[in-house]
């Protein structure tokens, strides 16, 4: 007897001693559908880190698949995941979906984190989808019903000089797309969002790499906006990104200086710690300001939103939590005239592509959705991807989020080296000065 129990697995002990815990109730004469194994599943089908939950249930064929992914720190969210929400998560009711976020967030005391919130984001959409399949509905149709027919998106044109960029902007645009973040190379300087050489990251104090110069990038911002919008006119819609790389009154400078070429957004001026400096950004300038995407608290979009200090929510779902906290920050922001425009990088999974366009669908107050163009092979991991034409992303109308996952397609591709732990390269100044974020 001792021998067999030495054997048993974590999950079998944990089998056997909730169910003894579990509700005495019923539904019609039924016991509820549980979860019966969390699983989590990494890839990497384009060269970055992904982080699938799949929950599987006490009904062999039902299961929902959620996205964790910290490509930064994916361990620590597996480690997060399997020690410490899984085993309080082995014998729920599918449905308690609330309560398990709920008691998931409070259980570590201290919280609010990026690790933790994504390894609730995977079971808590994972559970949203269960939902759906149960349902035999799309998980939209869950929150309410559609509010569009689809969801209209903004791609990203870039390039190493004004006409590289006019260029990408306008073969964008006529592939129909019409709304166009637009980014350009800084000369000699390392720059956001432009593929190249001027792309690399100072990892180190090497003079022989290219740094960041904020006041040139804040110099070329201008011109790019007053070339583009002469060239292709007033109907495109055009956006750029920050990326909270200069100081705070620089970017006031900026968001002044391009308000003659009617942004429909200008994204992340400030990093988070610099909310304070919101309120002199609206008294400097009237171009809608689009903020959040590195936001895992509520207390840091709380007050921008209540005293309308920003226009778009741009919020990463699984880095708040999932579909459960994103649907209550949507309808806070409806209150208050501001839109959503989710966080839609190629570092969230297809799974939180899903996700979003379920919000985009409903969501009243929605605004933009980022456009995410993965590869065929990504397509081919995770059947049911969104599809994107006519510049707008349009679900497939299946039931729970509407994808699907390949796991023998998806061990092919395995996370490439952990170069700096997976990290964030650090940007530096022309002094070696490391730069948020």
């Amino acid at each position: 007897m001792a021998k067999k129990q030495a054997k048993t697995t974590k999950t079998e002990a944990i089998e056997q001693i909730i169910p003894d815990a579990w509700p005495k109730y019923a539904a019609a004469g039924k016991d509820p559908v549980r979860i019966r194994d969390v699983r989590v599943i990494l890839t990497a089908p384009d060269g970055i880190r992904l982080v699938i939950v799949k929950i599987e249930t006490s009904e062999p064929e039902l299961y929902g698949l959620g996205c964790a992914t910290f490509t930064q720190r994916p361990l620590a969210v597996v480690e997060a995941i399997e020690q410490y929400l899984k085993p309080m998560a082995i014998g729920r009711d599918v449905h308690d979906s609330e309560d398990l976020f709920q008691a998931g967030y409070l259980s570590s005391y201290w919280r609010s984190g990026p690790v933790l919130n994504n390894a609730l984001s995977g079971l808590d959409m994972a559970l949203w989808d269960i939902k759906g399949k149960l349902a035999g509905m799309p998980v939209y149709q869950l929150f309410g019903g559609k509010s569009r027919r689809a969801a209209n998106v903004y791609v990203h044109a870039s390039g190493r000089d004004f006409a590289e960029v006019e260029e990408s902007a306008k073969a964008y645009w006529d592939e129909g797309y019409r709304y166009i973040r637009c980014q350009v190379a800084v000369p000699n300087s390392a720059t956001y969002g432009v593929s190249g050489k001027s792309m690399q990251a100072a990892y180190h104090l090497d003079p022989q790499q290219d740094a960041w110069d904020p006041d040139a990038y804040a110099r070329i911002v201008p011109r790019l906006f007053d070339h583009i919008r002469a060239r292709m006119g007033d109907e495109v819609e055009l956006l750029h990104d920050i990326h909270e790389r200069v100081p705070p009154i620089t970017a006031i400078r900026i968001a002044k200086e391009v308000e003659p070429y009617r942004l429909f957004f200008l994204e992340d001026p400030f990093a988070p710690e610099d909310n304070g400096y919101f309120p002199l950004l609206r008294q400097h300038s009237s171009v809608p300001i689009a903020m959040g995407e590195l936001y895992v608290n509520q207390a840091e979009y709380v007050d921008l939103v209540k005293d309308r200090l920003i226009d778009f929510m741009r919020v990463h779902l699984s880095d708040i939590g999932g579909l459960t906290p994103a649907r209550k920050l949507a309808a806070f922001c409806e209150y208050f005239g501001v839109r959503t425009a989710w966080h839609g990088p190629g570092d969230a999974s297809p799974v939180a592509h899903a996700a979003n366009l379920q919000l985009d669908l409903n969501t009243p107050n929605f605004g933009i959705q980022e456009a995410y163009l993965p590869p065929d092979r990504t397509r081919e991991v995770f059947p049911g991807t969104p599809e994107i034409r006519d510049g707008q992303m349009w679900s497939n109308e299946q039931p729970g989020l509407g994808i699907d996952l390949d796991e023998k397609r998806a061990a092919k591709y395995p996370y490439p080296d952990h170069a700096l732990n997976g990290a964030w390269p650090p940007i530096r100044l022309k002094d070696g000065t490391v730069q948020r974020p």
